[in-house]
């Protein structure tokens, strides 16, 4: 062969070898940009309505709870670093509900976490009338439909912790009426009444008080979140409550990550049995009890779920600005579309899809209220008091 003939071989297969990798590469991106579309249009059919995101405690963390000449609508991530959410990556993101947690830590439990509570529902309601063109305030499903038709973002409250009503179903009430939709029973420690994941006392849950405060729960129409609490006291809750309950930002207990934040098999069966719902938690350490983790491994947890108990009882919990590690391409608020374009990947089917992101939140929510009027038909407000040697202390006078 000669040389001029070897170097017009060597020039074709060269060309059709860039080719082919051209195509290669052109082909999964023209997929995931034809997956991402199809993703966003089931996003504005039913958008993400997320069970818990810890922005208002950085907002404490960074401003003192001084918001008003903070420009939330802004990217924040040049303000203080791993800011996971503000407005516009929430737009970017497709989200059209948010329960903001109403948190403070377990140090104040027994001293003064009502007050802390009372400051972060403030600056959660104060956050959401500062911005009305984005933000609505909603406390039921036909609030929350309004919102979203109206293109904002529907946005309630959830108290991250049972020690904010300091063992006082009064205080519990009043933290409904001051717009809480979900109480997480218990945070990282235990209390009187009930006990946490971390428990140094794993055979016991709920005490009697601990069932009167999710019967009272149960008559507001107050979901109950066993997010953070131990699997005694999530077994006691399914046997006294009447309504569906939640799990505001948990993952599944399986072999990718068998934390005890997460949930177990039999657990996720008495979940789909009582018609609740798993928002699944995106922290890595939960995700693969490891520092690092990715969408495909979020997306697994949504996998095991579904095949374990049915896409019912799924939904959305991503923890974002209340964790330090988020997973690869799930990394703030704005990420949220990368899984359910994940999800078509893996062959869900777009009314799964719709399902997961929010509309079975919405369901549970819906019959949450529905009990609720019918219990109050018939039940007054407990006027149960805890017994006071469980509580007695420096901080309480009686």
């Amino acid at each position: 062969m000669t040389s001029t003939k070897k170097t017009v071989l060597i020039a074709t297969v060269t060309l059709v070898l860039a080719g082919a990798i051209a195509v290669a590469i052109a082909v999964p991106l023209s997929n995931r940009d034809t997956l991402l579309d199809e993703a966003n249009s089931y996003l504005d059919e039913e958008p993400i309505f997320d069970g818990h995101n810890d922005w208002p405690w950085q907002l404490r963390a960074h401003f003192n709870n001084a918001i008003n000449e903070v420009d939330l609508d802004s990217d924040l991530t040049k303000i203080y670093n791993g800011s996971h959410t503000d407005i516009p990556r929430l737009r970017q993101g497709r989200v059209g509900g948010q329960f903001w947690a109403c948190y403070c830590g377990c140090s104040s439990s027994g001293k003064d976490a009502v007050r802390q509570g009372m400051q972060q529902i403030d600056v959660i309601r104060r956050m959401i009338d500062s911005y009305p063109d984005d933000l609505a305030y909603v406390t039921n499903t036909q609030e929350i439909e309004e919102a979203q038709k109206a293109g904002k973002i529907a946005s309630t409250i959830g108290v991250e912790g049972g020690h904010m009503i300091d063992s006082s179903l009064a205080t519990l009430r009043m933290l409904y009426k001051l717009g809480a939709r979900y109480m997480t029973l218990t945070h990282s420690c235990d209390l009187p009444w009930a006990t946490a994941w971390n428990t140094d006392n794993p055979t016991q849950g709920l005490t009697p008080f601990g069932n009167l405060v999710v019967m009272e729960m149960n008559r507001l129409g107050m979901l109950v979140d066993l997010a953070h609490v131990s699997d005694k006291t999530m077994n006691d809750t399914f046997e006294v409550t009447r309504s569906p309950v939640i799990y505001s930002h948990s993952s599944a207990r399986f072999e990718k990550c068998d934390s005890l934040r997460n949930v177990p098999d039999p657990i996720l069966l008495r979940l789909r049995d009582n018609k609740g719902v798993l928002m699944i938690n995106y922290y890595n350490d939960y995700v693969t009890c490891e520092g690092s983790a990715s969408l495909s491994d979020v997306a697994d947890h949504y996998d095991y779920v579904k095949n374990l108990i049915g896409v019912d009882y799924i939904g959305v919990g991503g923890d974002y600005d209340g964790v330090s590690r988020t997973p690869t391409d799930l990394e703030d608020v704005s990420k949220y579309p990368n899984l359910i374009v994940e999800l078509l990947r893996r062959g869900w089917r777009g009314e799964e899809v719709k399902k997961i992101s929010g509309g079975n939140i919405k369901r549970v929510l819906k019959e949450n209220e529905r009990i609720a009027a019918e219990l109050q038909k018939n039940e007054k407000p407990d006027e149960t008091w805890i017994d006071p040697a469980l509580v007695a202390g420096p901080c309480r006078t009686g």
